[in-house]
């Protein structure tokens, strides 16, 4: 039997304190719960989201096909992160489109919709504001916290924000920091949207119309870091739409990745909002917690207490094994307890959203061991 669930929404009047100096008052929080709270509140699990997911983190929705939340296969009754044993949170975060207070909303201060004056928020924001939920649900404690790629930065920053209200953090195919590189295929994928001439600024909901090529465009970019070489080889080499021959043409679409890239951009500009997509990039190019360390990262998670489960993947290119690692290296000369898997896989970034049953199994055993020192 699946697990069906129901997002749940909380409102927060008092004003969230941002990084930039801003504030945010009088926003929603969209979230969902998977299992029970157990009598002493030591069970709790929270997912962090990556850049296009959200609070559906599992089961389904009433009636609805094809609803699977987007780590399904880790998170529920039996699997990796046992809902029959973990009390487990998804929240979508602040600036998203999937519920949370975002820029499609109306100001409460104005009346207007936010667009481009919604602030900018950073990973630590969020976390500050994931803790204002848990404290709202009467969560003191965290017996873990978990994320993969952005989620996983969220992840670790808990262990710095609030060190003391988490046990465990498992940081899945993420980094301390994003490379140059990272930086810039995000400034291109940025680029790509407020150039859009139907992007106005940032207020194209004032006129009615979605930058819907920036998206695109953007998304594509996005899905070929995500896609290691050997995968894209397999699943379409130099292969031809089928039907078709070489046509000798700059316009027309005629190999198979091209099909495929242009599906998923437009996939993803019917459901996705382009205010929100340059406000996610962004706090992913500013998370940095050795920054105010000036790079030692070794001396920025020295104030840590939890135990780690980190996880990394052979053909991951935006977030190589290497940087988990520094991370790794770091938590090791504070005397933290860290458990390293580095998976051998070759689906690229996406594999921490797959089946690969080596790296299930390293997570399944580590949330068992966790299992058995929390009350059931």
């Amino acid at each position: 039997m699946p697990l069906v669930v129901t997002p749940q929404s909380m409102h927060f009047e008092a004003p969230l304190p941002l990084r930039s100096g801003a504030s945010i008052a009088g926003y929603d929080l969209t979230y969902e719960t998977y299992g029970r709270l157990n009598a002493d509140g030591s069970n709790a699990v929270l997912i962090c989201h990556a850049l296009n997911a959200s609070h559906h983190v599992a089961g389904v929705y009433a009636g609805q096909a094809r609803s699977e939340g987007w780590w399904d296969n880790m998170i529920g009754p039996g699997k990796p992160v046992d809902t029959e044993r973990f009390f487990v949170i998804g929240v979508n975060n602040l600036g998203s489109c999937f519920g949370s207070t975002g820029p499609m909303h109306r100001n409460p201060a104005t009346g207007e919709v936010y667009g481009a004056d919604f602030p900018v928020v950073t990973v630590e924001d969020w976390v500050d504001a994931q803790a204002r939920l848990l404290d709202a649900l009467g969560i003191d404690q965290l017996a873990a916290v978990m994320g993969g790629s952005l989620g996983g930065m969220q992840a670790l920053s808990w262990t710095l924000q609030y060190p003391t209200r988490v046990r465990h953090a498992v940081v899945v195919a993420s980094a301390p920091n994003l490379s140059a590189e990272n930086i810039a295929f995000n400034e291109v994928a940025r680029r790509a949207i407020v150039t859009d001439p139907d992007f106005h600024g940032g207020h194209f909901y004032r006129h009615g119309v979605i930058p819907k090529r920036g998206l695109r465009i953007a998304r594509m970019i996005g899905h070929i870091t995500y896609l290691s070489d050997d995968v894209m080889n397999e699943k379409f080499g130099r292969q031809l739409r089928e039907g078709i021959d070489l046509k000798y043409s700059t316009q027309d679409i005629e190999f198979q990745i091209e099909s495929y890239l242009r599906h998923q951009g437009d996939k993803f500009s019917d459901y996705f909002d382009a205010n929100t997509y340059l406000l996610i990039t962004r706090a992913l190019d500013y998370f940095d917690p050795a920054r105010a360390r000036g790079g030692d990262l070794t001396g920025a998670l020295a104030g840590t207490q939890a135990r780690f489960l980190l996880v990394s993947f052979s053909t991951d290119w935006r977030f190589p094994p290497a940087r988990s690692r520094e991370i790794v290296k770091a938590l090791l000369e504070n005397r933290r307890d860290v458990s390293y898997a580095e998976i051998d896989a070759p689906h690229g970034h996406d594999a921490f959203l797959l089946d690969d049953p080596r790296y299930l199994g390293v997570v399944r055993a580590y949330f068992d061991g966790m299992g058995r020192r929390v009350g059931q």
